[in-house]
Formats: structure tokens, C-alpha cells, sequence
């Protein structure tokens, strides 16, 4: 195993953690303070920790899978190659089931500097990006733009 594998596996291992509530540090311990957040849902690039921070926060509560449907939040599979993850997961939104990844890019000290999140059915989207659009509605005080 290269230095960049053992990186980007305590990466996940600290990622998984943190979805399960269990990182002490939270994401500010995770990541890099010049991360780019790709979502699947806003065209542009969001550059930086403060935003990413908000953006994986209202993800992660969008899709921990608790509505009336159940299916909770689960990942499927996971992928390790050099400093980058990808890790599927499957989920429901407003009845709406979810299929996706995470791909995540760490460097050498061990920071997530890229995380991307890509998902499937249209339908899945549409639903997250409209649950997403109340949570960080709510967090910047009804101020939300889709970019």
C-alpha cells in the first residue's frame, strides 16, 4: 500500500465517522481550507471550507434517508486508488429512491481538497436538490441561489 492509499483510507474511515456523528472535530478536522464541493445539484464549484462545511452538512441531513419511506442512508460500495475515494450509496428522498457517489480527493496530510457528489434517477435529483433548497434556506436565513 502506497502513503497516498493509507492517506485516503483514514480519510474514509474520519468520513464515515462523521456520518455516523462520531468525528469529534466534525468536518472542520476533515477538510482542506481550499476544498471545492461539486454538487450535483449547483452548477458552480463551491470554493472553500465555509461553504462546503454547509453544503455537506444540508446534503448529509437531505439524505440520511428518514422520511416515510424509510431506507435510510447506507454505503454500498467503496473504491480506494491512490488519494481519491468513491464511495456508493443508497438512499430515499420524499419516497424517491437514490442512488449515488461520493468522490472524495484528499492530500498528503490527510484534508479532503475536492469532494464530489453525482446521483441518479432525475427524479432522486430533483428531490434532493428541493430538500437541499429548504435546509440551506433555513441555514443562511432564506437567502438560497441555485448558482
Amino acid at each position: 500500500m502506497s502513503e497516498g492509499e493509507a492517506v485516503i483510507e483514514d480519510v474514509v474511515a474520519r468520513w464515515h465517522r462523521y456520518m455516523r456523528g462520531d468525528l469529534t472535530g466534525g468536518l472542520e478536522e476533515l477538510l482542506a481550507d481550499d476544498v471545492v464541493f461539486y454538487s450535483p445539484v449547483v452548477y458552480t464549484p463551491q470554493r472553500g471550507k465555509e461553504i462546503t462545511v454547509r453544503y455537506l452538512e444540508a446534503a448529509a441531513g437531505s439524505l440520511s434517508g428518514t422520511d416515510l419511506a424509510g431506507g435510510g442512508f447506507t454505503y454500498t460500495k467503496q473504491v480506494l486508488s491512490g488519494d481519491t475515494a468513491v464511495l456508493e450509496f443508497e438512499t430515499s428522498v420524499q419516497g424517491k429512491y437514490v442512488n449515488g457517489v461520493d468522490i472524495i480527493r484528499c492530500d498528503d496530510t490527510g484534508r479532503i481538497v475536492e469532494f464530489r457528489v453525482m446521483m441518479r434517477p432525475l427524479q432522486a435529483i430533483q428531490a434532493v436538490h428541493e430538500e437541499m433548497g429548504r435546509r440551506l434556506a433555513a441555514v443562511a436565513g432564506g437567502h438560497h441561489s441555485d448558482g
